[in-house]
């Protein structure tokens, strides 16, 4: 499609033409110089529309392209997702992942149940053996501190 900025320019440069041409025939340096002047304005107006053509014949193809493209990778990536073999893997690797998962799970909930019962122990036995708990504790505030700062 041709834009109409080509079509009134061409227009323009073509009565600049003739209007210069009669200008210079007749002697009138009016008419001559204002059909230059026309003529330049509807060559440059030509020029004008025909790089809005190009722009948009440029704009066209890379969308033309683009599509081509994404039809491209919707067809691979369908092909891919269609196969046996990827649907498989992908089925085995979400079993794998939900197994690790409760796997996980147990762990945590053992871990928590484990932790309380230790303190629970530990609470029983600091209460027995008020005085043994403070020694022990007092050993190993002094183990830490030997192990921060060193021996001097």
């Amino acid at each position: 499609m041709v834009d109409t900025d080509r079509i009134t320019g061409t227009a323009k440069e073509l009565g600049g033409k003739v209007r210069g041409t009669v200008g210079d025939l007749t002697g009138s340096k009016r008419d001559s110089v204002e059909g230059r002047v026309r003529e330049a304005q509807g060559a440059s107006e030509n020029l004008y529309g025909q790089a809005k053509d190009t722009v948009r014949d440029a704009a066209e193809h890379v969308v033309d392209t683009a599509r081509d493209i994404g039809g491209k990778v919707r067809e691979t990536v369908g092909n891919l997702i269609g196969s046996d073999d990827v649907e498989d893997r992908a089925r085995r690797a979400q079993g794998a992942a939900s197994d690790t998962y409760d796997r996980a799970e147990d762990a945590y909930e053992n871990g928590g149940r484990y932790l309380r019962q230790g303190r629970r122990e530990a609470a029983s036995q600091i209460a027995e053996y008020p005085m043994a708990a403070l020694l022990v504790a007092g050993l190993l505030g002094y183990g830490i501190g030997l192990l921060i700062h060193g021996r001097d």
